[in-house]
């Protein structure tokens, strides 16, 4: 499926880019390349590949999911921290990101 200046800029619009002349060439080329890697997936036989658990049929119907969602308890504080690395008055002491 070739892509055009035209659909690049139309993309870049939607994404809110402003793009100079020679990235569009270079992204134009790169999203050709990703588009035809991902188009190779349309050669695959799948007729005997069940649909993913908890994702939508090719009719859009939903599938099972693997567990009931039911409500439990919480862990609590004790035992969420029972593993903690480095835990400090009731909390997870975490290393400084600055």
């Amino acid at each position: 499926m070739p892509i055009n200046q035209s659909d690049i800029e139309k993309v870049a619009n939607l994404a809110h880019l402003e793009l100079a002349e020679e990235e569009l060439k270079t992204f134009g080329s790169q999203i050709t390349e990703i588009i035809n890697y991902v188009e190779q997936l349309n050669e695959l036989d799948t007729t005997n590949v069940e649909p993913a658990l908890g994702g939508l049929t090719a009719e859009g119907e939903k599938t099972e999911s693997s567990r009931r969602d039911e409500i439990a308890g919480s862990l609590g504080q004790k035992i969420a921290l029972a593993e903690a690395p480095d835990p400090s008055s009731g909390h997870f002491r975490v290393p400084k990101v600055l």
